[in-house]
């Protein structure tokens, strides 16, 4: 079996077919570098933020974990607390940036990431629901953010999209984020009157978690939520070329033998399972799901979702995000969504002032 790349068109962003034997797939070399990039930088950043901490661990202790010739303060410090904290943020972040880059292929509106929209404080909800009147165990939490987020994203939906037209051709795009704006606030003022209403442990618990935190999470958390995440980039992955043809507009893309409607509500669908996992994982983590799709598109400037692009942007980011939370502060920590928070708050502003400036040219 030999791969044989050849060229289908020429300039600037030309797509490349790659045959492997009776298998051909189209790629954008920039893409494709981008990615590459983007792999390194997310591994370099892996390694720096397991080593890096109260305790400096040299990248020889890093080895000896992995060979399983470690001592136990080695085992400890690396293999049970530094870690699974820093893999779980990778694949949360991994699955915000991928949620984001669905959902603003789908309103095609850089402000339509799950966070903006009320997808992901439907989640918090649902957790919240959980954690408050159930006793909060993990799978109990993350069955209430997806439960949630589903919720949410049904009721997002059916509100947005009018009587019978769901059915036809999907939900409008600008009534979508509208909707979504005014539901998420909504139930953030929900999450706050669950939190008010508990008693004073469960409130100080539950508050801590809203904000988005990755302190002591554990192998068992994040080997419940690659699975479902795995699941969730396959079946974006699967949508990605129909999204790129998607963003044509309705009628180029039915004229090219697409239904519109069905793939915005299944890639909706997908998206909702990914911001929701992440949701029940880690908190709403704000802004990583909006920024990370937006970062990717400008470093490919490829047309499309860019989906491979943008799961590993928001990885680094929540890496990088989660690193900086840590050490930045010391002898204090704060939580990871404080800082993405911020970043992301004024990045908002920016995005907005730019749209603004759009609409008024």
């Amino acid at each position: 079996m030999s791969a044989a790349p050849r060229a289908l068109e020429t300039g600037p962003g030309a797509l490349r077919a790659l045959s492997l034997g009776r298998w051909s797939v189209l790629l954008d070399p920039r893409s494709v570098l981008v990615c590459l990039l983007l792999a390194t930088a997310l591994a370099i950043a892996i390694v720096a933020a397991v080593l890096a901490g109260e305790h400096p661990m040299p990248i020889a202790a890093l080895a000896r974990v992995l060979s399983g010739t470690a001592t136990p303060a080695e085992d400890l410090i690396i293999g049970q607390l530094r870690a699974p904290r820093v893999l779980t943020g990778a694949v949360v972040g991994l699955a915000l940036g991928l949620a984001g880059a669905l959902f603003q292929s789908v309103t095609r509106n850089p402000l339509g990431s799950p966070d903006v929209i009320g997808f992901d404080t439907g989640a918090a909800t649902g957790a919240l629901v959980a954690m408050l009147f159930t006793g909060g165990g993990v799978r109990t939490t993350a069955l209430g953010a997806v439960a949630g987020g589903a919720g949410t994203a049904v009721a997002v939906l059916l509100l947005a999209s009018g009587r019978g037209q769901a059915a036809r051709h999907g939900p409008d795009a600008l009534r979508l984020v509208l909707v979504g704006l005014g539901i998420g606030l909504g139930l953030a003022a929900l999450n706050s009157l669950l939190v008010v209403g508990s008693n004073i442990y469960d409130a100080q618990s539950a508050a801590v978690w809203l904000i988005g935190n990755l302190a002591g999470r554990d192998w068992s958390r994040l080997a419940l939520l690659a699975p479902v995440v795995a699941v969730g980039l396959v079946l974006a992955l699967l949508l990605s070329r129909r999204l790129s043809v998607a963003e044509l507009g309705d009628d180029g893309a039915a004229a090219l033998g697409l239904q519109p409607g069905p793939l915005r509500l299944a890639a909706v669908a997908v998206g909702v399972l990914l911001a929701s996992s992440a949701v029940a994982t880690a908190g709403p983590i704000g802004f990583v799901a909006l920024t990370a799709p937006q970062v990717a598109r400008r470093l490919t400037r490829a047309d499309g979702p860019g989906l491979p692009a943008a799961g590993l942007t928001g990885a680094l980011v929540l890496v990088l995000a989660d690193l900086a939370a840590r050490e930045a502060f010391v002898p204090r920590e704060v939580a990871v969504g404080v800082l993405t928070g911020g970043v992301g708050g004024l990045y908002l502003i920016w995005l907005l002032g730019r749209e603004w400036r759009k609409g008024h040219a």
